[in-house]
């Protein structure tokens, strides 16, 4: 069987949630699968910014490039239904999406879509104007009905799927993504750990926020709620509480200008504003350590579809606070700890409670290892195997 992939989503090299997803199955499914043929369609106008030589190891894929711009390629798509991906190919039975994308299949190849998550239908206010005239052209409940299989990366998003564009739920599978193998527990006296601890300036003791930095992200609260911590700490004379520092890190998202404000003017009401750190960019070879040297992870987004930074977090051994919303409840559950995203002070008693009392952490600790070992890439592509295998023969 023939199939095709549209990795136009990687043409960035960045590592987001989404090309974490496309990489990631991609190396699973090439090692797994030896029978099937795969044909990758790439198009970047410009040099593009991944190197795809990692696929030459592979007999049974094959990459096709063009270097057609790529607004007008779109507009093609979206205005002609222009052309045909799988025809662009050579041909394909089957064409994979990773991504909501525009595109155009023809009648004769079966097509597959990923929904990652519907928070811009669920939290548009959450989106940049530029994203949400992107999705309104896209029209990703279109494509989703277009589709013949939706994969959905929790069943909050299945849920979704069905409640908001009212999909057939027999299309939908659900399929949960995969976390890294580099997510481990690694020594506080490993050399790399120093290393790492001393480029970014990290405290010994820290609550971490790692993700964008964007509205949808909740970061406000998580601040609000340390200043509550600071306050609880001092006027209880709990000097060991008071050491623990805030850092907020991540790569630059929609407001974050508004955000780093507030942030701003909190610095300003605590006694050290540089218990408050923030870190713009965290290297992705650098993440697993990071992660590591963090007592408590932090991530009350106000919606998610998957939710990366927590599995991760817990697969390194630290516990973690999330959001009782959207994909959480699965992903995470009572490995961590649930709190309303809308109430900081939840946040705040979540923090306090974490850590004065060891029973505690060394609960989340042990069963956030155990339930982030149950996501794997391995696992990911095993399953989407058995469906790209099983679409044919129906």
């Amino acid at each position: 069987m023939r199939i095709g992939i549209d990795v136009r989503c990687l043409s960035d090299g960045r590592k987001t949630g989404v090309e974490e997803y496309t990489l990631n199955l991609l190396h699973n499914l090439f090692e797994k699968d030896t029978k099937n043929e795969y044909i990758l369609f790439f198009n970047s106008f410009k040099d593009p910014k991944i190197n795809f030589d990692w696929t030459e190891k592979y007999p049974n894929v094959k990459i096709k490039k063009f270097r057609l711009p790529n607004k007008l390629l779109n507009l093609s798509f979206w205005y002609l239904g222009w052309p045909k991906i799988d025809k662009l190919i050579g041909g394909a039975d089957v064409i994979f999406f990773p991504n909501i994308i525009f595109g155009s299949v023809s009648k004769k190849a079966k097509m597959v879509v990923t929904i990652h998550d519907l928070s811009f239908e669920r939290y548009p206010e959450t989106f940049s104007l530029k994203k949400r005239l992107w999705h309104i052209f896209i029209n990703p409940k279109k494509l989703c009905r277009s589709a013949d299989k939706i994969i959905a990366v929790s069943g909050s998003t299945k849920n979704d799927l069905v409640s908001i564009y009212h999909i057939n739920p027999g299309k939908i599978i659900v399929i949960y993504s995969g976390i890294s193998e580099k997510f481990k527990i690694i020594s506080r006296n490993e050399a790399r750990m120093i290393e790492v601890k001393e480029k970014y300036g990290l405290p010994y003791k820290f609550i971490l926020y790692l993700g964008t930095i964007e509205p949808r992200k909740n970061i406000g609260a998580i601040v609000r709620a340390y200043e509550s911590l600071k306050k609880y700490a001092k006027n209880n004379n709990l000097d060991n509480l008071e050491k623990y520092k805030l850092i907020i890190a991540g790569h630059s998202g929609w407001m974050e200008k508004k955000i780093f404000s507030e942030i701003s003017e909190i610095r300003k009401r605590l006694k050290n504003p540089e218990d408050i750190g923030i870190i713009n960019f965290v290297k992705d070879e650098d993440k697993e350590y990071v992660l590591n040297l963090a007592s408590l992870f932090v991530y009350p987004s106000f919606f998610e579809g998957f939710g990366f930074p927590p599995l991760e977090a817990m697969k390194c051994g630290v516990p973690v606070i999330v959001s009782n919303n959207s994909s959480f409840p699965e992903t995470v559950g009572d490995a961590g700890i649930m709190v309303d995203p809308d109430r900081p002070e939840e946040i705040y008693t979540a923090m306090k409670e974490f850590f004065q009392s060891k029973e505690i952490q060394d609960k989340l600790r042990e069963k956030g290892l155990k339930k982030a070992a149950g996501f794997s890439w391995e696992k990911t592509a095993e399953e989407f195997l058995n469906l790209i295998n099983g679409i044919n023969k129906k």
